[in-house]
């Protein structure tokens, strides 16, 4: 057993001085078997519920009992508009305009539209490059839409893959293929960060050189918004699309956000598929058979706002503001250095860590895979069922990847600890 150098009170004492400590007290932390807070380090799947959510849940169903259609314009948050209260802080978020953004639908239904406009295959270039491994949503949106356009994903659909034996993708061997092929790429769609290893990418460097190409450059951030921050605007990257049910804490299923860069989101002329939302709304209720976009991202909305449903992102958005992402990635640096610090001492050679180990690859998340003599996918699976049991939730993903996600809006230190700890007994 490997001695430590690092103790619970340590972690203690860096929780005590934790500028971010008190959002932590601001969600709701599940409770375990001794009626004491589980360590919960599934973030990256489905964040904690915010304290305020209930809340402003309630004043819109309030307002919907009391003033029913005149809700739309009498309400503490008048519907009709009701999107547009998230704009600002969603800009801030992910470093954009505010004309660039809007929350609408889910991730991959707006992974489709963008797609509709900004994947126009013509002549010899017409490949679309993914990750190989990309997130299954992600592969099944881009493979359609190759064969929509009567395309071959054989040919058309081009996977950019770890080298063998490796598990990241390199950035020389990424930007070489944009390099070599990039005259024949229409479209890049890669994540922000990758959900299976944590691998932040350079998503500004990849941009630039697509652009060079003559390619257009778009972002899956589902593992990214709020967890690493962003500048998409000064990047020039052309789309990205997200969800808010994993670091946004915003409940499952909630409603996703979109990016489209100013350079198209005036292009009136772009293709797309139209809905009467995203008809300008001077005239919207006219009524008219011709669809005039509104300017900006928010041209592609379909249907009015869910209100119900941006509630929950409002709730959250609000709280991503007040800590600032500059602060929460600082936490989430720290909180993943130790993680891997004490994973290392404590555990050494009986783990892998499969997420890059400079600290700028990778957001708030390791995924670990376990060796040694613990060799077999179902021994390993056993740990992970055994830390469930210990109240560690953490997420497991086939055929042997265990991954952790210390979120800095209500993570501690001691979690941290106390995660090392109980792996350890696990084994």
């Amino acid at each position: 057993m490997h001695k430590q150098s690092f103790t619970l009170d340590d972690a203690r004492k860096l929780d005590a001085d934790d500028p971010l400590a008190a959002f932590r007290d601001r969600f709701y932390l599940p409770p375990g078997k001794d009626g004491k807070p589980q360590i919960y380090f599934c973030g990256h799947s489905l964040g904690l519920q915010p304290k305020t959510t209930a809340q402003v849940i309630g004043d819109e169903l309030d307002d919907w009992q009391r003033l029913g259609v005149e809700g739309h314009f009498r309400s503490r948050h008048p519907w009709m508009p009701y999107h547009r209260f998230l704009t600002e802080y969603t800009a801030e978020l992910v470093g954009a305009l505010p004309t660039e953004v809007v929350n609408m639908n889910s991730l991959t239904v707006n992974l489709h539209l963008m797609m509709v406009s900004f994947y126009r295959p013509q002549g010899e270039r017409r490949k679309l490059l993914i990750e190989k491994g990309a997130f299954p949503s992600d592969r099944y949106a881009a493979e359609s839409q190759v064969r929509y356009h009567g395309l071959n994903p054989a040919k058309d659909l081009l996977e950019i893959a770890p080298r063998d034996g490796e598990t990241t993708i390199r950035d020389e061997d990424l930007l070489g293929i944009i390099d070599q092929q990039g005259e024949q790429i229409a479209l890049i769609l890669l994540p922000g960060v990758q959900y299976y290893t944590g691998q932040v990418f350079d998503m500004a460097t990849i941009t630039e050189a697509a652009h060079k190409k003559g390619c257009l450059a778009a972002f899956d951030l589902a593992h990214t918004a709020g967890n690493i921050p962003l500048q998409l605007h000064d990047w020039g990257v052309d789309f990205a699309t997200w969800c808010s049910y994993k670091y946004l804490n915003s409940g499952p299923g909630s409603v996703a956000g979109c990016f489209v860069h100013e350079r198209h989101g005036e292009d009136r002329e772009l293709p797309r598929f139209a809905g009467w939302w995203g008809h300008d709304q001077e005239s919207r209720f006219e009524m008219g058979p011709e669809f005039k976009p509104m300017p900006g991202a928010e041209g592609w909305q379909l249907s009015n706002p869910p209100i119900l449903a941006l509630a929950p992102v409002l709730a959250s958005l609000e709280i991503f503001h007040e800590a600032g992402m500059g602060r929460l990635r600082e936490k989430s640096l720290a909180l993943t250095g130790l993680m891997e610090k004490l994973l290392h001492e404590r555990l050494g050679d009986r783990l892998e860590i499969l997420t890059p180990d400079n600290p700028q690859q990778r957001g708030s998340q390791l995924s670990v895979r376990l060796t040694g003599q613990r060799n077999s996918r179902d021994s390993r699976r056993e740990v992970f069922d055994a830390l469930a049991a210990l109240d560690v939730i953490c997420d497991w993903r086939e055929p042997d990847v265990i991954r952790a996600a210390p979120v800095p809006l209500y993570n501690s230190h001691e979690d941290v600890w106390k995660f090392v700890e109980r792996l350890a007994e696990c084994l």
